[in-house]
């Protein structure tokens, strides 16, 4: 039996909370993704999608804030877009100058 397996263990568990493998960074950076191409396309699905990643990536500790709260604003825009589009043009498609 190892001796020293519980130290391995914290050791391990240390170095993968300082590297974020929870997958907390990769959420920001998803979350800001969804956010920046939901502005475009598909804003009914990518924009909540941007809140709950960007949401959880916060509540998880990421090591990049600044890109999960840019998807929040971005994924609460997206829903902004969708609203406009569907009062103004009482639909959900861009009008392309016809």
């Amino acid at each position: 039996m190892d001796s020293y397996a519980p130290a391995r263990d914290r050791e391990r568990r240390a170095r993968e909370a300082r590297s974020g493998s929870d997958g907390s960074d990769g959420m920001a950076v998803a979350s800001f993704a969804l956010g920046l191409v939901g502005l475009l396309a598909f804003n009914i699905v990518l924009g909540p999608f941007a809140l709950i990643l960007g949401g959880m990536a916060l509540v998880r500790g990421t090591e990049r804030p600044v890109r999960a709260i840019a998807g929040l604003v971005l994924g609460a825009a997206d829903l902004m877009v969708l609203v406009v589009l569907i009062t103004m043009n009482k639909g959900l498609i861009w009008p392309f100058g016809l």
